[in-house]
């Protein structure tokens, strides 16, 4: 059964799973759903219509599920969803969606959030993402699985971060960040493929040096984008599959319409 601490206020609508803790001086509101082994620390807020699954940690002073910053909230029924064995550190504040950006902010799996760090209402975020101490997401941002966003990082609305992606600490980023590419800076600018992270994933050589022409076709030969994804295709037709198949991902993404990526 939930172990809940004498000072913690659960309404009795929540829904607790078993193995769930509360800590002290917590708080849970009504429309909140743990799952298993949920270990929620003191002085946490639960609000809102929140689903939280299995063995996750959520660490003091975090507010989960409130009210989005959004002027056009009118008070709807919307929902934050988050999935599996998570770490949320402290002081975190993670909105609920809203009605324009389809009702649902989602938090994937076996993501490491670290302290200070905001995601704003309609967020998604992928699984077994790193988002450091003081990043702030705006409303309707998607994060792709494995990416990485270094410390104090502000993301624009709508802006898009691409599977195994890094934007370095402190990077102001206004526009898309392709998959398996590093930026930095204010405004972000794109500083090659971000190879140690796909060492440490195990990508082979072979993907990462297509990866490398890759990323020499879409920003340093000077090409209009539209001309770099044409010259992208035909490299993707003439590499073998396992080579070819991260190549897939970034044409995938370069292909959907929205702010421009940064170039």
């Amino acid at each position: 059964m939930a172990r809940v601490h004498a000072s913690a206020i659960v309404d009795p609508k929540a829904q607790l799973a078993e193995d769930v803790r509360i800590g002290p001086f917590s708080i849970v509101g009504g429309g909140v759903r743990l799952g298993a082994g949920t270990d929620v620390g003191s002085h946490v807020v639960l609000a809102g219509n929140t689903t939280i699954g299995r063995n996750n940690r959520i660490f003091p002073y975090s507010s989960i599920g409130s009210v989005p910053q959004d002027k056009k909230y009118g008070g709807e029924d919307t929902q934050l969803v988050i999935g599996d064995g998570n770490t949320i550190r402290e002081y975190c504040l993670i909105n609920t969606g809203t009605v324009q950006g389809g009702g649902v902010t989602r938090v994937g799996s076996d993501n490491w959030i670290m302290g200070y760090v905001h995601f704003a209402h309609d967020c998604v975020i992928g699984n077994h993402t790193i988002i450091a101490n003081g990043v702030q997401l705006a409303g309707h941002v998607c994060v792709d699985d494995w990416a990485v966003v270094g410390g104090t990082a502000a993301v624009h609305q709508f802006v898009r971060i691409g599977t195994h992606a890094m934007c370095g600490g402190g990077s102001v980023l206004i526009q898309d960040l392709p998959p398996f590419m590093i930026c930095s800076g204010y405004p972000a600018r794109p500083h090659g493929i971000h190879v140690e992270g796909l060492k440490r994933r195990d990508f082979p050589e072979e993907s990462i040096a297509a990866l490398r022409r890759a990323y020499r076709i879409v920003y340093r030969e000077n090409r209009p984008l539209a001309e770099a994804r044409t010259a992208l295709d035909d490299l993707v037709a003439e590499l073998p599959e396992d080579q070819a198949a991260p190549l897939r991902v970034l044409a995938d993404f370069l292909a959907l319409p929205g702010r421009g990526i940064i170039r």
